[in-house]
This record gives C-alpha cells, structure tokens and sequence, in this order.
C-alpha cells in the first residue's frame, strides 16, 4: 500500500494561537491531517477562543469531515511572587526562604502566595522551580514559612513557576479562572475539554459533574501523584493526554518514557483515546524541518499505539504550522505501513472482557483479517462500538456511522476511526438494512474499493446505545 492510498490511523492535535488563528490557516490546517484543534485557555481572551472556534466549524464544513474541538484549561499555576531589584542568583548550599509576607523578595527570600504548599510540605519535600531549573529542599517548616537549601542554583526571576513533586497539595484541579472558562467552553460547545494538574481521582469526578456530559473530559498526566493512581483516573476519563513537559518536570526525566508507554497501555486496555503532547516537533517552531530526534519521538508514539500525536507552540506559534502538521502526518503514515508497527498492534490486543459487545469486536477482528477486509464499518449511536473496535487495532479503517454529530466529533481523536455523520433514521429490524448503505459509504469515502469485503457490525434493534451483537460480511 502507498503513501497515497494509506488511511492514516493516528489522529493529529493541532493547538491555534497567533500563528494559526485565520480562518484560512484554520482550513489550511485541517486540509494537511488536523484531527482535533486545541484551544489553549491559558493564553487569550474568551472572545480570541470564540472566533477560532466559529473558524473551525467554518472549516469543518468545507473540508467535509467532522472536526473536533477541545478546549485546555489553565489549572493551577503555583509561581512565586515578584523581586525588589530584578532577577536573583540562588546559589547551591545557601538558605533561601519562601513565605507569605506579599514584600518584593531578595536574594534570601521571597513570597509564595500559596499557604497550602506552606502547610503540605515536609523536611526532606523538594520545590522546583522555573521548569525544574533549580531545586530547593525544604529544611524546616514555620509559621507561614518554608525554610529551604539550594540544591540546585540558578538565576531565578519573578512570577517563576513553582513544582512540589513528592507533595500531594491540597489544592483544587480547577481554579475560580478554570471555573468561568469552562462555562465558556461549554456554552461554546467544545467536544473536549482537558484538565491540567490532576492529582486525585476526585478532580475528575468534579469536572465530570460540571461538564453532565455536555463535552467529554480530557485528563492531562502531568503530576506523579495521578501516575500513582493511573487505573481509576482513567476509568473516570473520556480520554487521556500525557502532557510530558510539566511530568518531565516533576519526574525524573528517565522516568517519562516509561510513564509514557504504561498510559498508552493503560488507556488501551480500558478502551480510552490517549493523546501524546508536548515538544513532539518542538524545533519547528523555528525550523521547517524537524530533528531526526524529534521524528523517531513522534514514530515511538505511533509505535507504541497511540490514538493521537499532538501539536503545541509548532502550531500555535511556530513559523511552519502548515508544515508540522504535514510532517506529523508524513511520519505517522510512514510507520503505519511498516511490518513492525502492525506485529506489534497484533501483539499488544488486550484480553476480552467477556461481554456480547467484546465478542463481537473479537469476531470482526478475526474475520476481518482473515478475509482481508478494506473496511469494518459500526453503526453507533453513542460511540462506544467504534471505540471498543478501535481497541483492537484492526488491520483496515473503521468507518463509524452515527446520526449524532457530536458523537463523530468525540470519535475524531481515536486511532483507526473514520467518522460519518447520516441523518436519523428509522429503527432498522435486521443487518440487511444497515449493511449496504455502510458498504455503500466506505465505497464513497474511498476506504475500499467495489468488490472489497466490508464487515459491517451493529446492535439490533437499531437505535439503542451500547449494545453491538450482530456482524455481517458484505462487500461493497
């Protein structure tokens, strides 16, 4: 199979900012492979995120395919406070104290508006700051203080960031900002909405309760503490995002490949997206070409399953937007033709769960490769078929037929799934019904060509959420 003729199966995150928020460049962007556009609600004003998001439904409608919008609040940012005269040298060994009193700082002290890292932190607790450039270990704990040594020195300027790795902090997911771009985002109708620096299963419980559905929730990894525990934060998920630069902050820079792989596997196994983000092809933010590094970063994520590769400043703010999304897109193609990457989706299928809806998917797997089908098409009111079909990495597309528009844009970030949208229709009585007109489709969108084997699956009656139990061989 040629370049030209793939199905790319791993979907594309592409973040808008200044440098991708026309109109044009939105269509432009969705013409070269973007999947998903992010909307970063940690830069820009509601107004700014509501055009791009008028722009990308303007798009979607001539590109001819859904289009799927997700939205990424701030969350709490912990920084520390401003300096009298400057920036200040920390040097490694000496005392440095950080508190509440609001004075600018100075070479032995500055505030940190954050009384509830004050009261969490221990003797022994590590503080990193400003991206993890330097470090400080806590020595003693007052009141309203934190007594630290400089392990780590550094120039460290005002309004730096602030990570406390070993600490869980009592602080909420969402902040009072959080809180109001949210209802913003949803009164907008994003399909995603993602949360930064989850550390507790209840975060996402609190988001689920906000969103009542209305947008599905994103849960970014960037904390250890939700690697801890990684099953329950992803049971509680739509979808998962491993956000490696504020991990690669607070773990230790060994350790985020591996936290990398074990999401992958984990979200698969529990039937969830999982996008990879951050510094994919960072230095085409300056460059037209990437690093070889930075491709085989990209090819590893491919190879270990994700359902999406992400996009940040390349896009939002790089020079080459066009061309990031077009080599992303080169690269995730490329390693979906090689015979590795396919033993090792083969490879990597979790076990059934031992329900109809799992045996059906099995089936089809097992059918579909053995007739070498070009297409399994699922009719799916909810998008649960398609996802659980996706699970099982199969060898061509699937084409995932819903009369719910934003069922087709939630299943725009999972792998292998070609999503179509048909207006409602009646309650089909038997597989013969459905079976022709999905044929029909794969046909027309090009996923197979006339005489190919299309398995088609569906849940009978027609028309009810979660309950695929029928499989039918027919060709298009």
């Amino acid at each position: 199979m040629t370049s030209s003729s793939h199905h790319r199966r791993t979907r594309i995150v592409a973040t808008l900012g200044p440098a991708s928020s026309s109109p044009e460049m939105i269509f432009a962007l969705a013409e070269a492979g973007v999947n998903v556009f992010r909307l970063n609600f940690s830069h820009g004003a509601h107004e700014d995120h509501g055009e791009r998001h008028a722009a990308i439904r303007a798009a979607e409608a001539k590109v001819g395919r859904p289009l799927a919008i997700l939205a990424d609040l701030q969350g709490p940012k912990l920084r520390v406070g401003v300096f009298e005269n400057g920036p200040v040298i920390l040097e490694e060994g000496k005392p440095f104290r950080l508190d509440l009193d609001r004075t600018p700082g100075t070479v032995d002290r500055v505030c940190l508006p954050h009384p509830e890292i004050i009261s969490a932190a221990k003797p022994g607790s590590h503080l990193l700051l400003d991206d993890g450039k330097l470090k400080l270990r806590v020595v003693n704990v007052i009141e309203g203080a934190l007594e630290t040594e400089v392990v780590i020195g550094g120039k460290l300027s005002e309004r730096k960031g602030v990570n406390v790795p070993d600490v869980t902090l009592p602080i909420p997911a969402l902040t009072e900002k959080d809180r109001k771009d949210f209802d913003f985002a949803l009164s907008l109708g994003v399909d995603f909405i993602a949360l930064s620096f989850v550390q507790r299963p209840e975060d996402v419980e609190e988001a689920r309760n906000i969103a009542k559905g209305r947008a599905a929730i994103v849960t970014k990894l960037e904390k250890p503490q939700a690697m801890d525990d990684l099953e329950r934060i992803v049971r509680l998920s739509d979808a998962i995002m491993v956000a490696r630069g504020d991990l690669g902050v607070e773990l230790p820079p060994e350790e985020v490949p591996v936290a990398q792989k074990r999401a992958i596997a984990e979200a698969r196994r529990q039937c969830r997206p999982v996008i990879v983000a951050t510094q994919m092809l960072e230095s085409m933010i300056e460059s037209p070409t990437p690093t070889r590094a930075e491709v085989s970063d990209v090819s590893n994520a491919v190879y270990d399953g994700a359902d999406a590769v992400m996009l940040s400043a390349e896009s939002a703010a790089g020079k080459y937007p066009i061309e990031a999304v077009s080599i992303m897109a080169r690269i995730a193609s490329r390693v979906e033709q090689d015979v590795e990457w396919r033993l090792r989706m083969d490879r990597s299928r979790p076990k059934p769960e031992g329900t109809v809806q799992d045996a059906i998917v099995q089936a089809a797997w097992q059918v579909s490769t053995a007739l070498n089908a070009r297409t399994i098409g699922v009719r799916t009111q909810g998008g649960g078929g398609a996802l659980r079909m996706a699970r099982e990495r199969p060898h061509c597309p699937i084409l995932a037929v819903t009369p719910h528009q934003e069922v087709a844009r939630r299943l725009c970030v999972v792998w292998g799934v070609f999503p179509q949208v048909v207006e409602k229709e009646h309650i089909a009585q038997s597989i013969e019904e459905l079976a022709a007109p999905t044929a029909a489709m794969a046909l027309s969108m090009k996923l197979c060509r006339s005489g190919d084997h299309v398995i088609v699956l569906a849940g009978l009656p027609y028309g009810v959420a979660g309950s695929t139990n029928t499989l039918r061989i027919t060709t298009a």
